[in-house]
């Protein structure tokens, strides 16, 4: 029911600001506002988005709890929306939703009403990771690390190959 009076009165609200606005200003200052703030709100989206990215990774690299700044994420994306709408009430919520002041209190108020059910870290065994999957009880052993370097095939080499420092041109 909350989200059908939603979709009623949020185009209700632009449709009425429009009205106010384009009736107190103009027609093209008022088109010229609208492009301007989802210009200038796509330049602080990035911004914040940056800002956002690095906390994460900072928080998983520290093995702290991301939930926080997952959430902000979604905030910002929501945001994004809300600002490439066109309108003012929508510019408006997605403009707050910029602020990390404005973003913690919606989590805040949103992290009682959702229940996270764990969050731990441990350290990786042998045998686990992206480079073991698919081989079960693959150890560290199992891996073998390497550098290369790919050749451009029309380049002759310049001297004979050699395998492990051996020189097999040599006996």
């Amino acid at each position: 029911m909350w989200l059908f009076l939603l979709f009623v009165a949020v185009p209700l609200i632009e449709i009425g600001l429009f009205i106010q606005v384009g009736g107190a200003i103009g027609l093209w200052p008022t088109l010229a506002i609208v492009v301007f703030t989802a210009v200038l709100g796509t330049w602080m989206l990035r911004a914040q988005g940056v800002r956002t990215i690095e906390k994460l990774r900072r928080s998983l690299t520290d093995m702290e709890d991301p939930t926080e700044q997952l959430a902000h994420g979604a905030m910002l994306l929501f945001s994004a929306a809300l600002l490439l709408t066109p309108g003012f009430f929508t510019d408006a919520i997605g403009f707050l939703l910029l602020f990390p002041p404005v973003r913690s209190m919606v989590f805040r108020a949103l992290k009682g009403r959702v229940g996270i059910a764990a969050f731990s870290v441990r350290p990786m065994q042998p045998g686990e990771g992206p480079h073991c999957r698919g081989y079960e009880g693959a150890s560290n052993r199992d891996i073998i690390d390497g550098e290369f370097t790919e050749v451009d095939p029309g380049v002759r080499p310049t001297h004979p190959p050699t395998l492990g420092g051996i020189d097999p041109t040599r006996h």
